[in-house]
Parts: C-alpha cells; structure tokens; sequence
C-alpha cells in the first residue's frame, strides 16, 4: 500500500498564509477537526504548523503567543513524502524525525496531506484484509 493510495479520495488540503495570526490558524484548526495545518506561500510549502507548535509557544510566551503569525510558529524544515511510497517507509520516516503529519508531493505539486493516524488506520486495514484473504482461502481449501 503506498501513500497515494490513502490521499486518492481526499477533501481538499487546508492550509493558511504565513501572515495568518495564530488565533485564525487556532479557528481553522478546531473548524476541520485537524492538529496540524500547511503554511503555503502561493502553491509553495512555507512550513507546518501544528496544536503542538501552539500550546509549547503559548506555555512558553503566555499569551504573547496569540499576537504572533503562523510564520512565527511554524516548522520551516518540512519534510515530504511522493504518492508512490509506501505506508511503511513514511511511517518509518515519522516516527524516527518524531512528527505526525507529512505533506504529499507529486513532481513538485502538493497533492495532499496525510497524518501518523491515516497511515495507522491504513495500516490496519491491510492487515484485517490479509486476514480475511486467509481465512477465506483456508475455508475453501
């Protein structure tokens, strides 16, 4: 199962401009039930910026942290993962850099977002069809 795979059917990917101000990023957030959300300039990946960023700048700044942007907070650094890697590899990938959402690029294009839960879920999915495949291959042996 690769990547492509999961984003195939996927809603369009939300995302702010980095002057957005972390109260309207903290909206957008709750508004799509999402814990992390891309800051694109134009159609380029500026950064991500997580609840996580927030609630470590908000514990860190008090609510200093509210006046700032999405610019501010953002990881800059942003790692990316092609259509046709597989679940693993980009689970892999996650778990060693130790982040939870990795943007989808196709020849240069974002194409989607997916998060350590949509690979989980993914996952899991493969493994209960495998399970069936056997059982019925077992039944009609």
């Amino acid at each position: 199962m690769n990547i492509g795979s999961i984003i195939r059917n996927r809603a369009e990917v939300v995302s702010v401009q980095p002057g957005a101000p972390v109260p309207m990023v903290i909206e957008t957030l709750v508004e799509h039930r999402i814990g992390a959300v891309l800051v694109l300039e134009g159609d380029q990946i500026a950064g991500v910026l997580s609840e996580r960023d927030i609630v470590r700048c908000l514990a860190e700044q008090g609510e200093a942290a509210l006046s700032k942007c999405a610019s501010d907070l953002m990881t800059a650094d942003v790692v990316t993962v092609a259509p046709d890697e597989s679940v693993y590899e980009a689970m892999s990938n996650m778990t060693r850099r130790r982040f939870r959402h990795l943007p989808v690029v196709d020849r240069g294009r974002l194409v989607g977002i997916v998060s350590m839960g949509d690979l989980v879920k993914a996952r899991i999915d493969e493994a209960e069809r495998e399970a069936e495949s056997l059982k019925d291959y077992i039944q009609h042996a």
